[in-house]
């Protein structure tokens, strides 16, 4: 279900994080300790989007994508949020559900790394 507006989204999103697809849940299990001490938010409202994880310090939006992403219009779909998110300046880093599954490690690297290369690591708690 999509609800148009800032406070559909907020909705959505709560509603989405009771939901989430087991790749989310898996990567949510890694980013939600915080690694390299950086903090991320899950299902997290955006204008009339819901970004499936979030890094503020970064800019970072992280969007895991199963099968249904390549088909029918979500290709546009994408693109088109992708750009709106671009005009903000945040960025968007797409993760294939299936490499959350076969190798969940690289795909924590892979986002540290791009984390790492837009923020200063944080200090030590």
């Amino acid at each position: 279900m999509r609800l148009k507006g800032a406070s559909g989204a907020r909705l959505n999103a709560k509603t989405l994080r009771r939901t989430l697809s087991l790749p989310e849940v898996l990567l949510w299990q890694v980013l939600r300790t915080r690694p390299g001490g950086y903090r991320f938010r899950r299902q997290a409202p955006a204008g009339s989007y819901v970004l499936d994880f979030y890094c503020a310090p970064a800019r970072l939006a992280i969007e895991v994508d199963g099968e249904a992403h390549s088909r029918g219009d979500r290709p546009v779909r994408d693109a088109a949020r992708d750009a709106w998110l671009k005009e903000r300046e945040v960025a968007v880093l797409r993760v294939r559900a299936a490499d959350v599954l076969r190798d969940l490690e690289a795909v924590v690297r892979r986002i540290l790394a791009e984390v790492g290369a837009r923020v200063p690591p944080p200090p030590p708690a």
